[in-house]
């Protein structure tokens, strides 16, 4: 059986043709992962993961159905299609299903443009573990912090996506990553915070000292923390956590969620859900990003586009089904895996900056919550009602006081969304640029 992943896929479309499908789709993922992890000066965990998968989705008319396997021999692929073909024969028949027509796949891209892969050497456990131990050292050196978990780690992945009607293209991605957990206190006093970093590239990495060093500043301006006052206050969402509100609007703009009717803004496009003047924007053709790619999971070519502009929303993020389904073209955001259909996902995302720093919307926010973390979710997909675990800092008259903790914000995310004032904090090297957001008026359980 020939190794290359396009002759992967290749062989897959063959077996599936000789097996009757009137039409199918293959896809071929390989990859290999190094993680180290130390805890308490001591090492951990070493891990080295190595797999190839495939996978194959055959139409028969407007039946479908999808099977993997990691077995890439040439009997596993006749007997993969076959299964496929029986299972796709059985299968209720879905109006909306196919693959896209010729002159919508996507014909050519530059790859090197994105550099989504680092050319470098794969780091080797010894270089991963010694950036684990720096990050734990300098958060170790810090008076106070008690125990530090400290993680690095390199991945490397190869996909290639075929299609019986002509598509064949595939990309490289790269990935660097170190991040440690610092905790102090002792028992019920006891707390904890983090830091980390990711990249594409090794170059693009701040060091490890910083990362440690910042995970253990975290923790300690967590030390003593109390629960707030209940009643209404404004909330001010840090830059680490203020993409989960728009997280929360793209869900509700899938257009999976909106074909099922089951969205909180099913019936708002063209609507106002953002105050004027901001933008959501997605870009998956941004340099050296994770969430950049050349096509999506259909071999649609992607663009740039908006999803909300200046606060209205002016588009659904939809694959081939579920844009036929709404009477729509595809916005080429169908995501998949081996062993799943395609189905729609956003990904380099960025929402319209402010020009106040974050120290200024603290400054003019009164007395209220500034938000660093977040647990647990209520939220309700249909209402947007909202309800989430949080911790932070207590702020009066502008000025953080201390920390806080055990307590809950809630709101309903239509206002919410209409009503938030965002920072010009956002991170630059992220998929995701939100910054942080103040939104007034919330209500906080306490004491």
């Amino acid at each position: 059986m020939p190794a290359s992943l396009a002759a992967l896929t290749d062989a897959l479309l063959d077996a599936a043709r000789i097996a009757g499908a009137d039409t199918a789709d293959a896809l071929a993922v390989s990859g290999a992962s190094v993680s180290i992890d130390i805890r308490a000066g001591a090492l951990e965990q070493a891990e080295r993961s190595e797999a190839t998968e495939v996978g194959l989705r055959v139409l028969i008319g407007g039946r479908q159905a999808c099977v993997s396997a990691s077995d890439i021999s040439s009997a596993t692929f006749a007997r993969l299609a076959e299964r496929a073909v029986a299972m796709a024969r059985e299968a209720p028949e879905d109006p909306y299903a196919g693959l896209a027509e010729p002159d919508q796949l996507a014909q050519s891209w530059d790859l090197a443009a994105f550099e989504l892969a680092d050319p470098g050497e794969e780091p080797s456990p010894a270089t991963l573990e010694q950036s684990a131990r720096t990050a734990e050292a300098a958060a170790m050196a810090h008076t106070g912090i008690t125990q530090v978990e400290a993680s690095a780690g390199y991945s490397h992945r190869k996909l290639h996506l075929a299609t019986s009607n002509g598509f064949s293209g595939g990309y490289a991605r790269t990935s660097h990553s170190v991040s440690a957990v610092a905790f102090t206190g002792t028992g019920t006093g006891m707390e904890r915070d983090w830091a980390g970093e990711g990249r594409i590239w090794a170059a693009d990495m701040p060091g490890a000292a910083e990362i440690g060093d910042l995970a253990a500043t975290r923790t300690l301006q967590r030390a003593g923390a109390t629960r707030p006052v209940t009643g209404t206050y404004p909330v001010l969402f840090d830059e680490r956590i203020a993409s989960s509100l728009i997280s929360h609007l793209l869900s509700a703009v899938n257009g999976a969620s909106v074909a099922r009717g089951s969205s909180w803004l099913r019936n708002a496009l063209g609507n106002q859900v953002l105050p004027a003047g901001l933008s959501v924007i997605e870009d998956p053709h941004r340099t050296r990003i994770s969430g950049s790619r050349p096509f999506d999971g259909e071999g649609l070519p992607t663009a740039r586009r908006m999803i909300v502009q200046d606060g209205v929303l002016i588009g659904w993020t939809l694959d081939l089904a579920t844009g036929r389904q709404l009477g729509m073209p595809s916005t080429a955001n169908a995501s998949r895996s081996t062993s799943s259909p395609p189905s729609p996902s956003t990904s380099n995302i960025d929402l319209t900056q402010g020009t106040a720093s974050r120290d200024d919307l603290i400054r003019d926010m009164g007395t209220g919550l500034l938000v660093t973390s977040m647990i647990g979710s209520t939220i309700n997909p249909t209402t947007g009602d909202y309800s989430r675990g949080a911790s932070g800092f207590w702020v009066e008259n502008g000025v953080i006081l201390h920390p806080v903790n055990e307590c809950t914000i809630a709101g309903n995310l239509a206002d919410m969304l209409r009503r938030i004032i965002p920072a010009n904090d956002a991170r630059p090297h992220l998929s995701t640029r939100v910054p942080s957001i103040l939104i007034e008026g919330m209500t906080l359980a306490g004491t």
